[in-house]
């Protein structure tokens, strides 16, 4: 038990470190390069740091100034989430803070909408990896997961919200045709993180089985969410049969699928999207 874990800590530092490579090339080859604006911290850093030299004359590091305030932001939430997420996160944006200072800034195109969508895809993809990893950009990030565990629901399109307010901010300092192709890099990057992080995307269960003991039996072998039971008839052949209800996290849908169907091969199964819940809902906590 204790090589597994071993092997599952060296396996996230790895994916973590990889994830944050990802995203540093993305600040490099495209952001940096095109002039773009990105959202969170990053996009607050550059912010300033931009800001500071176009009208006072001063240079001050990204990299320092993004490591500080995650720093900071992870002072204040570390009471708030998993005490493992919290430590892949710090390992996440340091190892980015050191990528963007020692990775070159190389334009791989011209094209100002290639840079642009591309960047936002592989931004969006560093971070989404991070994510199902049990990690984090940090500082924006943080807030919205504690969101996100509170109400169960997906913060990221609010997210998205408040980057786009930091980029009309920098359009108005420093012209909107790149706070505008900012806005559609960050669009990108957003619906990156929307398709891959599932952690918070809730999935209704619409089960019809003739053995419905056994098929709940197998299910709380593997959820502790709970399971609403209803006596049903087909209508056609008017055999008994049982109707169950359930809710899950969208990233458990095949394992609970599969156990259902090694319970009851002929079951029907129908899955559908929850928009939202109200109630008691078991969220598994980050580690």
């Amino acid at each position: 038990m204790e090589q597994k874990k071993l092997k599952n800590f060296i396996r996230t530092i790895t994916i973590v470190i990889f994830s944050s490579l990802i995203y540093s090339i993305s600040m490099n080859a495209f952001v940096d390069a095109g002039n773009l604006f990105p959202g969170g911290f990053s996009g607050i850093c550059l912010l300033i740091t931009r800001g500071l030299s176009t009208f006072m004359g001063i240079n001050v590091s990204f990299s320092v100034l993004y490591f500080s305030l995650n720093i900071l932001v992870t002072i204040l939430v570390f009471k708030y989430v998993g005490k493992m997420f919290i430590t892949y996160s710090i390992l996440w944006f340091t190892c980015t803070s050191i990528f963007t200072s020692i990775l070159p800034i190389y334009p791989l195109t011209q094209d100002q909408l290639l840079i642009t969508v591309f960047g936002g895809i592989l931004s969006g993809l560093g971070m989404a990896i991070a994510l199902r990893n049990n990690a984090s950009s940090g500082g924006v990030d943080f807030i919205a997961i504690y969101a996100s565990s509170r109400f169960n629901v997906s913060t990221w399109n609010y997210v998205f919200i408040f980057n786009s307010f930091i980029l009309l901010i920098a359009g108005l300092l420093f012209g909107w045709t790149q706070a505008l192709y900012s806005i559609i890099f960050q669009f990108c990057s957003t619906q990156m993180i929307n398709e891959l992080h599932t952690r918070y995307k809730l999935k209704n269960l619409f089960i019809i089985t003739s053995t419905p003991d056994e098929v709940c039996e197998a299910i709380f072998r593997n959820t502790r969410h709970g399971i609403t039971k209803m006596r049903a008839e087909g209508a056609y052949s008017h055999s008994p049969r049982c109707f169950l209800f359930m809710t899950i996290n969208a990233y458990q849908v095949n394992e609970v699928v599969d156990s259902i169907l090694l319970a009851d091969p002929k079951a029907f199964i129908n899955v559908a999207n929850s928009e939202r819940i109200v109630g008691n809902y078991y969220q598994k906590p980050l580690d």
